[in-house]
């Protein structure tokens, strides 16, 4: 493949990335995470994503009612921004999970290697 192609096709991969960001950081806010916390978690189920991504989405999706948020101002600690799914955002990750499986299902038909069915 030659490095334009190499190029393009990592783009795609971005593209497909960034169709799914909502979705994955939904599913993990089912639990109460603060940022970092939300980061290591998605990273340790394989799916990386950089701070400059990560802040300006919660924001985002606060804003739009799907997750609430708290400080923490322990003691000796950090402050901490705690985010959580609002009841808009558990009912939009319900709808956004049913679609995904849907997709999976008819892009499985779709990929099917063609030999298999021959």
């Amino acid at each position: 493949m030659t490095q334009a192609n190499q190029q393009y096709a990592e783009n795609l991969q971005l593209e497909l990335r960034r169709g799914v960001i909502v979705l994955a950081v939904l599913s993990q806010l089912r639990q109460t995470h603060y940022g970092y916390s939300l980061r290591q978690a998605l990273a340790d189920k394989g799916f990386d994503i950089n701070e400059g991504t990560l802040y300006p989405l919660l924001r985002r999706l606060e804003s739009q009612g799907l997750l609430s948020s708290a400080w923490d101002l322990e003691e000796g600690g950090r402050p901490r921004r705690y985010y959580t799914l609002s009841e808009l955002g558990q009912n939009i990750f319900t709808e956004l999970k049913a679609e995904w499986k849907y997709l999976g299902v008819v892009m499985d038909g779709l990929l099917v290697d063609e030999n298999k069915n021959a």
